[in-house]
């Protein structure tokens, strides 16, 4: 057996040459061990020869025997034992380089040495920091596996953690779980989705995802990627009116770039404290340099005079000022920076309809607004529709139930937005199911329905009371309703009445026509799994203000 040691020392066990008969000797004989009694206590020889390894200020030697030691030559001290060497930053590349060449120059006996000793050179790793928190510092030292495993985030004393109840009632810095809903995008209206979101806000921004992740900040480690991300800078802030939605404790929210958001939460003092925090971050944004407020365009078409001639001074300054070919990358950065602004600046299309300089659509429009911009509390569009179809198309099979040409659908709906002339009479809207096909698509894209979100409960449990009293109890929630819905759902309900009294021509009845508007007409503000059961009741409450017309809005 041979038992190797550092530094290249070997110890040897010799077993008397006996015959394989006579098997193992009883203990084994042990040679050069007078050689391996150095005394510990006794100091390493002077360096005479060129060091085998350099680190630092210390120097790996042989002694005579081929024992390693070490020897520094600022303290001059000699050791056994390999130091704990710490890496030294300020060794040239000179020292470096050369050390790489003695290596390499080396003899097979020496590189062995020298590869034997790296193996026993325990240097002290550089730790590792990680900086994921604003507040905090993580240190984590790579020899030490138990303390990396174990490491926890340090937090200055003054400061709480980014989970603590203090840290996130800083202004800048908020998280939560809020039911939040667009209604509009880029100036664009959409159809309110209510969702459970985790909201986040940092600094400027306010995150949205559907997963809180691991942590109670964002920075959780399986935190989910945001939903989307909102710009508080340049925002409105509001409290949200009945109109927009009729839940409590909401909050309307409007970015500059043409969004609009719904944030709603049960909790009245929990929504309170976000409506402060969003408010003052708002209110307490860095104000932009004034080099950025030059490029910004009016946020409205009418520039006051002195902003004209600022305007054209700043303008003949930038054409007289040459432009050099070589435009470096910071230039670069620069131009696109203004150009950004140049074009997020820009009005939004919400800001420049609430100035009146743009009109509403008609389809998407909320009821209320379109009947008082016409003066009329039924919309046009409707009583245009229900005069063409009740003078042309009441015999028409499967009036209301058969689906028109949507290519031709939607060039009506565009003719109706941009306020064009319009003659039904024209050729090109010559198919009746065109017609009834807009105004389905008229109701079905209404913001809130023409029995409004706040009610819907309460007409299903009216449609479950008893025979007798169903009449009377939808009669009454009828008349809770704004005016523009009443008497836009009596001149509806009436017209659809007479196409039922022409159900031997269209073969249309009650039920069908209640099938084909009641999820139009009535439905709730958040989907829920009783889908089939809404539409039961749905199809119900349809029916039965057809049957009971005359009892509901009288002769």
């Amino acid at each position: 057996l041979i038992f190797l040691f550092p530094c290249g020392q070997l110890l040897f066990s010799l077993f008397p040459t006996t015959p394989p008969s006579q098997g193992r000797p009883d203990s084994p004989v042990y040679a050069n061990l007078q050689e391996l009694k150095i005394s510990q206590s006794a100091l390493p020889p002077l360096p005479t020869s060129a060091p085998v390894q350099i680190n630092g200020e210390w120097e790996t030697h042989k002694d005579t025997t081929g024992r390693c030691y070490y020897y520094n030559r600022g303290s001059q001290e000699r050791t056994w034992k390999p130091p704990r060497w710490a890496r030294d930053a300020s060794i040239n590349k000179g020292d470096s380089q050369s050390h790489a060449d003695h290596e390499y120059n080396a003899s097979p006996q020496q590189q062995r040495d020298i590869i034997k000793s790296r193996s026993l050179d325990r240097r002290l790793q550089e730790p590792i920091v990680l900086t994921k928190w604003r507040h905090s510092t993580i240190v984590l030292d790579t020899n030490d596996k138990e303390s990396s495993s174990s490491s926890k985030a340090s937090f200055p004393e003054n400061e709480s953690s980014p989970s603590s109840p203090k840290h996130q009632a800083t202004g800048q810095e908020k998280y939560g779980l809020l039911n939040v809903t667009k209604i509009t995008e880029n100036g664009k209206k959409v159809r309110k989705n209510w969702m459970s979101s985790w909201a986040v806000l940092q600094g400027s921004s306010l995150l949205f995802t559907k997963t809180q992740g691991s942590g109670t900040g964002w920075f959780g480690v399986n935190q989910s990627k945001p939903e989307f991300t909102v710009d508080l800078k340049g925002a409105l802030i509001d409290w949200a009116s009945k109109d927009k939605s009729s839940k409590k404790n909401v909050i309307e929210l409007k970015t500059r770039q043409g969004t609009e958001l719904l944030i709603q939460s049960d909790n009245d003092s929990f929504i309170n404290e976000w409506y402060k925090v969003l408010n003052y971050t708002i209110n307490n944004q860095v104000v932009e340099s004034d080099e950025a407020l030059e490029d910004e365009v009016p946020d409205s078409p009418g520039v006051e005079k002195q902003d004209k001639e600022k305007e054209n001074k700043d303008s003949k300054k930038l054409r007289s000022v040459k432009i050099p070919s070589n435009i470096d990358a910071t230039d670069q950065k620069k131009t696109k920076t203004k150009l950004k602004k140049f074009l997020t600046r820009r009005p939004t299309l919400q800001a420049v309809r609430e100035k009146g300089y743009i009109k509403d659509q008609v389809f998407g429009s909320n009821l209320t607004s379109l009947c008082q911009r016409e003066n009329s509390t039924v919309p046009k569009f409707v009583k245009l529709c229900i005069e063409h179809v009740e003078e042309h198309g009441l015999d028409v099979d499967g009036l209301y139930r058969v689906s028109g040409n949507l290519a031709v659908i939607q060039k009506l709906r565009f003719a109706v937005n941009h306020d064009e002339k319009l003659d039904l009479n024209d050729s090109k809207w010559e198919d009746i199911h065109v017609i009834t096909g807009a105004l389905k698509m008229f109701f079905r894209e209404l913001p809130e329905p023409l029995f409004t979100y706040n009610h819907f409960n309460d007409f299903v449990n009216a449609i479950k009371q008893e025979p007798r009293q169903r009449v009377n109890a939808v009669k009454d929630l009828i008349k809770q309703l704004p005016k523009p819905n009443q008497d836009t759902m009596q001149v509806l309900f009436r017209h659809l009445k007479r196409v039922v009294e022409n159900g031997e021509k269209n073969r249309m009845t009650y039920q069908s026509v209640a099938i084909v508007f009641g999820p139009t007409l009535l439905k709730p503000e958040k989907e829920t799994g009783n889908i089939a059961v809404h539409t039961v009741y749905q199809n119900q409450i349809v029916e039965l203000i057809l049957l009971e017309l005359n009892a509901v809005f009288g002769r």
